[in-house]
């Protein structure tokens, strides 16, 4: 497998489907809480723009939530 040496972050082709979907679940929650502290300095049409993508971002949280919930159930 050929790497490009452009490229500053990769994922590793190994990486279990549990580890991945964890990943991109705390990936986006991560930047729902960004976009909430920004849009608290925001005013205005960027305030609108921030909620809006933060709105997006809590959708990624909830879809990647119920990924992992069926693909990696907690036992208990």
């Amino acid at each position: 497998m050929a790497t490009d040496s452009t490229a500053l972050f990769s994922v590793a082709p190994d990486a279990s489907n549990e580890t991945l979907i964890t990943n991109s679940y705390e990936t986006f929650a991560s930047v729902s809480i960004l976009l909430l502290d920004l849009s608290e300095d925001l005013y205005g049409k960027h305030r609108d723009i921030a909620l809006a993508i933060h709105q997006l971002s809590e959708l990624g949280v909830l879809l990647t939530a119920k990924l992992l919930d069926r693909e990696a159930p907690c036992s208990g």
